[in-house]
This record gives structure tokens, C-alpha cells and sequence, in this order.
């Protein structure tokens, strides 16, 4: 396990770095350090399991090909107990895996090889996304789920729902709407923080979270597509004004 430090402990953000390829984790590690955050590299799925539960992380990095347990498999373990965003780096360039990792909470997928910069410019609109949430007490019902914004979570009854972080900030952009239809270009500004990304991107996160929130009973048919002006909640399965 190799850690680099922050320039300013002031400032400090911590980084995951899970990479078997020791020369890439280290490339990796030092554009993080020039960005002024600290970084912890793992080699294998393991011993990434171990350091998040000493320390806590401001997101993550993950190779899929990994030693042991594989990237997918460490992905689905640590979504029950972490929201840190999280950005693929693999070889693995197939559509079904790259929406194999983006349905089991990955926040973006990035293909080797790639531009260091690019990677660092899209862990940055991670990271300023995650800081700009402000505390929000406010608790929005809708079908049979209850979304919390403060703590980062949607509930059915009981059961917290998985899900990724683009996926929470679309459906709270959503919600916030209070039925009224957000289009493509609303949702890339609200959550992305621009409007540079493939605009495709959004339909996979809707389907995501299609899939994920109307397989619940109750749920069905609750994101409408609304032709030519955008998604919203189904106003049959909107609570209403938040409590």
C-alpha cells in the first residue's frame, strides 16, 4: 500500500486507487498528488476492502481485472457501505460491461488507455459535485420510496436503495421538479455540472434507475418519459411538496 500526500493538509481529499499494474497506480497516484489530493493505491480488491475499513475515502478508482476478486464483485460489495463516487479505469471496453459497471454504482467508465488529464478533469466534476451539496433536511415521497437529501438516501420502507451517485443526483433533479418535466440538457448541467458530456449518458442513468426503482412493487411506471420535453415522476406517484 504506497500513500501520497497532499501539498495542503487544509484541503486534504483522499483517494482510492485499487490498480494491479503498479507503474499505472503510481502514474495515477502522482497526477492526484499534483491535483493536491492524497492517494492510497491497492493492489487487489482485498486489501481495498481493508483500508475502507480504517479510513474513508472521497472517491474511488478501480481496475475490473484485478487479482482475487474482481473489480465488478469489489464494486457490489462496497456499495453497501460507501457513497464515495466511483470511476472505472479497465482494458474492458465492451457496452455490456462498461453498463455491467455503471448498474452496479460506478459513476463513470474510463477506457485504457486514456489521458491522465482527462481522468484527473473527471474525478475533479466528481469531487466539486460531491462539495457542493449543501445540508438539506427536506424528505421528498414518492410511489412507496422516500428520498432523504441530507443523508444521501432513498428507502423503501426499511431497505435503503443502492445507488450511485449520478444516479441520487438524477433522481433528486427529478423530484425537486415536483412533476414537471427536466430535459437532457437540464439534468447534464444540474448533475455533471456542464453540458461536454455525451448527452447518451443520460438515457443510461434513466434506464438505471428504471431498473432499479420500478422493479419494487409499487414503483411501476414511475419515471415518465414526456416526448420532446424530457423525464419526470410519474404525478400519480409523486408525494407531493416535501415534508
Amino acid at each position: 500500500m504506497h500513500l501520497g500526500y497532499n501539498r495542503d493538509p487544509l484541503m486534504s481529499v483522499r483517494i482510492l486507487i485499487v490498480e494491479d499494474e503498479p507503474e499505472l497506480a503510481e502514474l495515477i497516484a502522482l497526477y492526484c498528488e499534483h491535483a493536491g489530493w492524497q492517494s492510497i493505491v491497492c493492489g487487489s480488491a482485498e486489501e481495498a476492502l481493508g483500508a475502507l475499513k480504517v479510513a474513508s475515502f472521497a472517491l474511488i478508482t478501480l481496475d475490473i481485472n484485478l487479482p482475487g476478486i474482481d473489480g465488478f464483485e469489489f464494486l457490489a460489495k462496497i456499495r453497501l457501505q460507501t457513497q464515495a463516487p466511483v470511476v472505472i479505469v479497465s482494458a474492458r471496453e465492451s457496452d455490456g460491461e462498461i453498463i455491467n459497471g455503471l448498474e452496479l454504482g460506478a459513476d463513470e467508465y474510463v477506457t485504457k488507455p486514456f489521458a491522465p488529464k482527462v481522468l484527473i478533469a473527471r474525478m475533479s466534476a466528481l469531487l466539486r459535485r460531491q462539495e457542493s451539496r449543501v445540508p438539506n433536511k427536506e424528505q421528498f415521497n414518492f410511489g412507496t420510496l422516500v428520498l432523504e437529501p441530507d443523508a444521501f438516501a432513498v428507502k423503501n420502507g426499511a431497505e435503503r436503495i443502492n445507488l450511485s451517485t449520478r444516479e441520487f443526483d438524477i433522481l433528486l433533479a427529478l423530484v425537486q421538479a415536483n412533476g414537471t418535466p427536466v430535459n437532457t440538457y437540464e439534468l447534464l448541467e444540474k448533475v455533471w455540472g456542464s453540458q461536454t458530456t455525451e448527452t447518451s449518458a443520460v438515457g443510461v442513468y434513466i434506464q438505471r434507475l428504471r431498473k432499479k426503482l420500478e422493479s419494487i412493487p409499487g414503483n411501476q411506471g414511475l419515471i415518465e418519459t414526456v416526448h420532446g420535453r424530457g423525464y419526470c415522476i410519474n404525478s400519480q406517484r409523486h408525494g407531493g411538496e416535501p415534508e
